[in-house]
């Protein structure tokens, strides 16, 4: 390939995301081999105004490129000087789709093979703290000025790329990059293909991390590896950045989808991860609590409250809440008033329930009303059964739990096969913790109305 034709890009953007990123500048270096043989600079026009945050990082301002040629002027010569020439960049994908897009409003289809410096670099220099342009320039003692610029950026790349060249001089690994089949021409650019390799094909939840270690992701899968390289396909702005961040993968197996979505929901709100948009919000439940007033009536009320304790029962639509309120009051012939379903201090007038009998204007005695509502009472108690969903465990010897305590998910476990357990503290032996909130809520709920009891074991204890 000695005389194969490279071009190495480096472009500055408006920074709009990759659908909407308009280019600023754009240098291209035209090597045969390793011999540079041309070069394009300029400045481009982005006909959009360039925020003052590229501006702070490129030096690059609207002033700058108010007189500049706009990309149709330009783009004769992009083509004449990557036509039959591989595309090269450090991060190439960010670069490559931004020019596609800048054709693509032409109506024209650029279509080129292309090699990322970064990717490898990471395989034919192995080891190194960070494969920013930036830190590589600095650790190989490659001179990079006017960093953030196009044409500081493409010299130091094509020093960069040239002794990559160097140290792959039969080509092997380039030409495995440069095969559209190969896992390495689609991966992030931080992530080495061994790690996608690692990944089970099993259900259970992925996390991605950045270079800090936190987790900037977290997601459940059927497929776990499927579902991990399907991210480094998607071409939306989030999944691109995602992907851009992402500098480690780590997995748990679960078995089952339903631990899979119990766990994600934890993750999620363990560690509030920056790329996940569903489920960060900390949702306060409503509550039916009751207390004694003046008179010594047992009222009840809904109130609003991300504590659960001494509730009677706990809901996330207020709605349902009052839905509730009402039957008790229909079933037990309660008073609208004292169920907090009408503000008035008068005798109840509650528009559908009318079967108060008088608690509210003196013709029913205190001590015979508190029984109904004990009565009441009790029924809620009693609703709040304990049970597990028993589900397949992570092996074919095990099987899995999810248990919910008086209505209250407490968690889920893996017990093996030869295991004799049938109590309630037998399982609590095996449970991991875990915290009870709105979304397990929704998934329990909704994993019940799709299965039914199919899958659900009662368990009998003193209810506290």
């Amino acid at each position: 390939m000695q005389d194969q034709l490279y071009s190495v890009i480096d472009v500055e953007t408006t920074g709009k995301g990759i659908l909407g990123n308009r280019i600023t500048e754009i240098c291209i270096v035209l090597l045969r081999g390793d011999t540079i043989i041309d070069k394009f600079t300029s400045l481009v026009n982005p006909e959009q105004n360039i925020p003052p945050f590229i501006t702070g990082l490129t030096g690059i301002d609207n002033d700058m490129v108010r007189d500049a040629p706009k990309f149709d002027e330009i783009a004769a010569r992009i083509i004449e000087m990557t036509t039959n020439a591989i595309f090269v960049a450090h991060n190439v994908t960010f670069d490559y789709n931004v020019v596609r897009g800048e054709f693509k409003r032409l109506g024209y289809t650029f279509t080129r093979k292309k090699l990322c410096t970064v990717r490898l670099s990471r395989k034919l220099i192995p080891g190194l703290f960070s494969y920013s342009l930036g830190r590589l320039c600095s650790s190989l003692g490659i001179p990079l000025v006017d960093r953030h610029r196009a044409e500081g950026d493409t010299d130091a790349t094509v020093i960069l790329f040239q002794r990559i060249l160097a140290l792959d001089p039969e080509f092997t690994i380039i030409h495995s990059f440069l095969n559209v089949r190969s896992k390495e021409a689609t991966l992030p650019p931080h992530l080495n293909v061994d790690a996608i390799n690692a990944l089970p094909e099993e259900t259970g939840i992925y996390l991605f991390k950045d270079q800090k270690g936190n987790v900037i992701y977290a997601g459940k899968a059927k497929n776990i590896k499927q579902r991990v390289i399907s991210h480094f396909y998607d071409k939306k702005n989030k999944e691109y950045a995602l992907c851009q961040n992402t500098h480690a993968i780590d997995y748990e197996i679960t078995g089952n989808e339903l631990i899979a979505l119990l766990v994600e929901a934890e993750k999620i709100q363990k560690h509030y991860p920056k790329f996940n948009s569903a489920q960060k919000k900390t949702i306060a439940p409503y509550r039916i609590i009751q207390y004694i007033n003046r008179k010594g009536v047992i009222q009840l009320a809904i109130d609003r409250s991300k504590s659960i304790d001494h509730s009677l029962e706990v809901f996330y639509k207020r709605a349902d809440a009052i839905a509730q309120l009402e039957r008790l009051c229909f079933d037990y012939e309660l008073c609208p008033r004292y169920c907090n379903l009408q503000s008035t201090t008068e005798r109840c007038s509650h528009y559908r329930i009318k079967n108060c009998k008088g608690i509210c204007h003196g013709q029913e005695s205190v001590a015979l009303y508190n029984m109904r509502v004990q009565r009441a009472l009790a029924c809620l108690k009693k609703e709040k059964e304990t049970y597990l969903i028993k589900e397949k465990g992570r092996t074919m010897d095990e099987h899995s739990f999810v248990m919910v305590q008086n209505g209250i998910y407490k968690g889920f476990g893996y017990i093996h096969q030869s295991e004799q357990v049938s109590h309630f503290d037998d399982f609590e032996t095996f449970l991991t913790l875990q915290k009870h909130t709105y979304h397990t809520t929704k998934i329990i709920k909704s994993y019940l109305r799709k299965h039914g009891e199919r899958n659900i074991m009662y368990l009998q204890e003193e209810l506290s």
